[in-house]
């Protein structure tokens, strides 16, 4: 019994806190009505030792009593003292102080909440356009490059009646070694004008009339924008003309495949002028004349800028 110890309370900090604001403010009001006390003994004094002792009897500023300026400057420091007592501290003591500081934090947070939703938001963009992206590349593995094949004099002459103008036979070489394998897009009177469909080639035929009847294999379609889709599966489909078709897919394609012939010659079809601001020049084979060939010609090659 007696050598258990009496338990020690426990002011937890909180109440510590207001028990310290506590005895400031006794400390401040004792503070202040000392002060109270000595601005009243001093005016009084002041006053006596005036009147009565008669000390600076004859001093006046401004015309008037000298302890009046010293009463007026002790007052004003008194009703300072009051204000911090009673208006400062009320005001911006510690309760001001605490109030102040969770209003800065609760500003804070609602900012760092803002910015996190809008992580958040972009996080979820980003994952659903890698989503959309991985879709996509799973779908189709590679772009479609769209590819002019073409001969054409140097007045851009490319046919006359629906045949050729000239024989090539390193340019027929040539057609025949870049379309292997690959889609080629035509016109109905480019196709006509075939003997046979060539050979290890898939036809896309475009033509107006909805009943065009075509061998097996070969692809009807009514419009450039169908002969792209139908060659979708094919990395680089070819335009192997007539001259409108030509003149769509200018506007479309990716690559120039041009045989350059260099002599005018006179025609019904002609290409369209290579617009060198917008094409540029990737590679140039000059050709001579000579037994196999009538004419001079050059392999060029144009990539869009």
């Amino acid at each position: 019994m007696f050598g258990k110890k009496k338990p020690t309370p426990q002011i937890d900090k909180d109440q510590l806190e207001l028990i310290e604001n506590a005895q400031k403010r006794i400390k401040q009001k004792k503070r202040l009505y000392a002060h109270f006390v000595l601005f009243l003994i001093g005016a009084i004094f002041l006053i006596i030792a005036n009147t009565v002792l008669g000390i600076g009897k004859d001093f006046k500023l401004f015309g008037i009593d000298w302890f009046v300026f010293a009463i007026l400057i002790w007052l004003s420091l008194f009703i300072y003292h009051l204000f911090n007592v009673f208006v400062t501290h009320k005001f911006m003591g510690k309760a001001w102080e605490k109030e102040q500081l969770e209003k800065l934090v609760t500003k804070q947070q609602q900012r760092i909440d803002k910015l996190k939703s809008g992580f958040e938001k972009e996080e979820k963009l980003i994952a659903q356009s890698e989503v959309y992206n991985e879709k996509n590349t799973n779908s189709i593995s590679t772009k479609s490059e769209l590819t002019i094949i073409v001969a054409a004099a140097e007045n851009n002459a490319i046919g006359l009646g629906n045949k050729l103008i000239w024989h090539l036979s390193d340019d027929l070489k040539r057609f025949k070694s870049l379309t292997n394998g690959h889609h080629i897009i035509m016109g109905r009177k480019t196709f006509e004008s075939f003997p046979k469909p060539l050979p290890n080639r898939t036809h896309v035929v475009i033509t107006r009339q909805k009943d065009y009847k075509a061998p097996d294999g070969v692809i009807i379609v009514h419009s450039l924008e169908d002969a792209i889709d139908a060659s979708k599966s094919d990395s680089q489909p070819f335009i192997i003309g007539g001259g409108q078709i030509y003149k769509q897919a200018m506007a479309i394609a990716d690559r120039i495949e041009l045989t350059r012939v260099h002599h005018d010659f006179d025609a019904d079809t002609y290409f369209p002028e290579v617009d060198t601001s917008v094409w540029k020049e990737t590679a140039n084979v000059f050709h001579k004349k000579d037994d196999a060939h009538d004419y001079e010609f050059s392999f060029l090659t144009y990539e869009r800028k």
